[in-house]
């Protein structure tokens, strides 16, 4: 990835890796869709990004990996599921040589659409 370049489009993202990674990127995008389909599709922090009532998840390809960025979420109660994976308190990296893990992305596409719309509806009780 060009590190100077600002992307405008995912699309434009995508096009700056080899076919292999696109097809990476494209399954994981696919996946976010579909766990979230009212979700909208940006750039954002020069990534792709969805959201929904406030940001849902980020998601990069690197050198060895794509890294998944949930937004805000609470990633203890996907401790038992990410095993095995490397993560920090925001990141989760998910290695080339391994199959990504679809289902447990969308669960945690699921649960960060749920937590936005409690968020929302919290602040409209007040």
């Amino acid at each position: 990835m060009e590190a100077s370049k600002k992307f405008k489009t995912v699309e434009e993202y995508f096009d700056t890796f080899p076919k292999e990674t696109v097809e990476v990127l494209e399954s994981l995008r696919n996946t976010i869709k579909k766990a979230a389909p009212q979700a909208d599709e940006l750039i954002s922090y020069n990534m792709p990004a969805f959201r929904q009532k406030g940001m849902l998840v980020y998601y990069a390809a690197w050198k060895t990996h794509i890294g998944l960025y949930p937004a805000s979420v609470n990633l203890q109660i996907f401790d038992k599921d990410l095993e095995g994976y490397e993560r920090t308190k925001g990141t989760i990296k998910f290695p080339f040589d391994k199959p990504l893990p679809l289902d447990l992305i969308s669960k945690i596409v699921k649960y960060r659409v749920e937590e936005n719309e409690e968020k929302s509806r919290l602040k409209k009780q007040k």
